[in-house]
Order: structure tokens, then C-alpha cells, then sequence
């Protein structure tokens, strides 16, 4: 029963150590406060940061309400924050966004331990000139016919949040609320 018990005891110190050693930098981090950073630097952290996630998670509402959240390929943000993605017309996404286009974009760098929240209004672009300037041929098996099996989603964002741990880029020490930047303004 002892060495039972001192085998139990040395687990859970193992675990707590293991745990610490990933837990305390980024609680540290959270605590010790952001860094001052201005509107053009955190957006700059976060087109960073948007560019090595690669793929995004989109976060549309069904008809009950409920987020419906999906991997997505997109292109880089423009010059204004927008993000374009391409999909089926006949997507569940797409009838979502008809009914409601307020969404969520996430992206997630794990090696940064990085991520970005973009909240936007999505729009449905179906025009044949944007559809060719925004293509990927890593998608011909997905849209084999572009011109009638391909539609674009616009995502012009009102508000982004952005935290990037690596970057000093962290949220306020008592609530963890991300840095964000209001896009409404400076337009």
C-alpha cells in the first residue's frame, strides 16, 4: 500500500511539474500586462499571425441560433482587413450567411502560441471577375464546374482581437480580455 501510495504522490508531482512548465509562462505573461502597443502594430500582429495559421475556422448561426463553426482555406487580408473564402453555393455556410451575415473568423498559431478573432459582416460574391482573381488550384476538385459550383465570401471585419504570447501581445490581467481594434474607426 506505501508504494502504491509514493507511486500516486510521484504521478501527480510529474504531472503538476509537466503542467507548470507550459501553464506558468503563459499565465505569467497574462499577468505581467500588454504591451503598449498601437492600432497599426496590433494589426500588423495580426495579419502576422492570420498568415501563418494558414486555415481559419468560419462560425456562422443555423436557424436555431446555435454556431456552426468550419475549417476554411482563405486568401491573406487585403488592404482593408478583408478576408475572402471560397465555398459551394450550396453550402449549409452559405444559406447561413443569407439568413444572418454577422461571423466569426478564427485563426490559431500554435507555434506563437498566437490566435485572431475577426468579427465581420460576410458577403456572398458571385461575380465571374473576383472569382478568377480569387482562385486557388488546390481547389479544382473541390469546384470542378467554378462557374456554377464556386461562390466568394467577403468577411469585411468591424472588430478584431488579437493575443499573441510570443509578441507580449496578451490580454487584461484580471478579465483575459484580448487586445482588440475597433476597424469601424479610420475608415
Amino acid at each position: 500500500m506505501n508504494s502504491l501510495c509514493c507511486l500516486i504522490r510521484i504521478s501527480a508531482l510529474a504531472f503538476l511539474v509537466t503542467w507548470g512548465a507550459v501553464i506558468v509562462p503563459t499565465a505569467h505573461a497574462q499577468q505581467s500586462g500588454a504591451k503598449s502597443l498601437s492600432r497599426a502594430e496590433l494589426i500588423a500582429a495580426a495579419r502576422e499571425i492570420m498568415t501563418a495559421a494558414r486555415y481559419c475556422a468560419l462560425i456562422t448561426l443555423d436557424s436555431s441560433g446555435s454556431p456552426q463553426a468550419r475549417t476554411l482555406d482563405p486568401f491573406p487580408p487585403d488592404e482593408n482587413m478583408v478576408v475572402w473564402l471560397g465555398t459551394n453555393p450550396r453550402s449549409r455556410k452559405v444559406a447561413q450567411i443569407r439568413r444572418n451575415p454577422r461571423v466569426t473568423l478564427y485563426y490559431f498559431d500554435r507555434e506563437a502560441q498566437a490566435y485572431v478573432t475577426i468579427l465581420g459582416i460576410a458577403r456572398l460574391v458571385n461575380d465571374p471577375i473576383e472569382k478568377a482573381k480569387r482562385w486557388k488550384d488546390e481547389w479544382k476538385d473541390f469546384y470542378p464546374d467554378r462557374a456554377r459550383d464556386f461562390v466568394l465570401i467577403a468577411v469585411k471585419p468591424e472588430r478584431l482581437e488579437v493575443v499573441s504570447v510570443k509578441k507580449g501581445i496578451v490580454g487584461d490581467p484580471k478579465t483575459w480580455k484580448p487586445r482588440s481594434v475597433d476597424l469601424l474607426k479610420h475608415r
